[in-house]
């Protein structure tokens, strides 16, 4: 799964949960983009899942030469979710398949309702939207119903959740939606 967002989402956040959460049941691992420093990936260790630094210096987004470079010393028949947080930037990075399964975008409600509209490539290549910080959803006036709206007239039937990370509100209904995604994706690797 590739995790998209713009700096400052709750990305690398959301993110340490997930692995948190996910890796009593089940074998996960991180790769993570940024153009320079590896604090994400730090953080992301905390989690005690594997984790690998991609540094793309100049370039704002991950390639899949990156991403196949990174993974040569794991065995991706040992994990049941490999995570890919790219590096944050919501424009150039739409263009790019990375190989995965599912491609996320996160938008946190900080940002506005209208973010979709703004940058509807990497919306409508996105198989599934999060909006983050629902904690600060009232403090910023953030409008649900309006960023919906402006979510499904770029990608219409995309499955959208509501979350914290911070607090855990959603993440049980996300991480539900995970384990079923791996289900399916067994089946279809068993078809």
């Amino acid at each position: 799964m590739s995790l998209v967002s713009s700096p400052g989402s709750e990305k690398t956040t959301f993110l340490e949960k997930i692995l948190t959460q996910l890796q009593p049941r089940y074998r996960v691992a991180a790769l993570v983009g940024d153009l320079a420093t590896e604090n994400d990936a730090v953080r992301l260790a905390r989690s005690k899942a594997p984790v690998k630094q991609i540094t793309t210096g100049t370039l704002c987004h991950l390639e899949a030469a990156m991403v196949q470079n990174a993974l040569q010393e794991w065995d991706l028949h040992q994990l049941d979710f490999l995570f890919i947080e790219n590096v944050g930037n919501l424009v150039c990075r739409s263009s790019y398949d990375l190989g995965e399964n599912l491609r996320l975008v996160l938008m946190s409600v900080t940002e506005g309702e209208d973010k979709p509209l703004k940058y509807p490539t990497i919306f409508n290549s996105a198989d599934v939207a999060v909006v983050s910080k629902n904690e600060l959803a009232e403090a910023v006036e953030f409008d649900w119903n309006a960023a919906r709206t402006s979510m499904q007239s770029v990608r219409p039937g995309m499955q959208i959740f509501r979350l914290s990370a911070k607090t855990g509100q959603g993440m049980d209904e996300y991480l539900n939606f995970l384990s079923q995604q791996l289900v399916e994706q067994r089946a279809i690797a068993h078809i």
